[in-house]
């Protein structure tokens, strides 16, 4: 009997998806990451509570690359050009500016498995859940 080969994550496959119909309807697209997830390269001047919301809509964004297993573009952060680089397992979130609508992703999801297990809250860094209505 042959071994069954793990499911493609589906995380990045659903930000795809969110960000193209998001687009596709007027609306700006915003991440919720996680920036103390290891790899996540962001202007730490903009982090709030161990999270940072980054819009990634078209026109704040320069070379905007969503692959299976990283986020990468360059956007402007109070003038200045910035790269930035998330790994996919450290976004939680994708809504949009205007409606608030979007999606948030369980800590269950395969991409977890990917980079090993996620990073362990310590003190006063609790995360918290962003509110975000469902799509469905």
């Amino acid at each position: 009997m042959a071994k069954e080969q793990p499911l493609t994550p589906r995380r990045p496959y659903l930000l795809r998806a969110m960000h193209e119909w998001m687009t596709d309807n007027g609306q700006t697209p915003h991440l919720v990451v996680d920036a103390a997830v290891e790899g996540v390269v962001v202007p730490r001047q903009y982090v709030r509570d161990g999270k940072i919301v980054l819009n990634i809509g078209y026109s704040a964004t320069a070379g905007l690359m969503m692959k299976n297993d990283l986020i990468g573009f360059s956007a402007r952060f109070g003038g200045m050009a910035f790269d930035v680089s998330l790994p996919i397992h450290a976004v939680l979130g994708i809504y949009s500016r205007e409606t608030g609508q979007g999606m948030i992703f369980s800590d269950d999801e395969p991409a977890q498995e990917a980079s090993g297990s996620p990073p362990k809250p310590t003190g006063d860094d609790q995360p918290r859940r962003p509110t975000l209505k469902v799509v469905k």
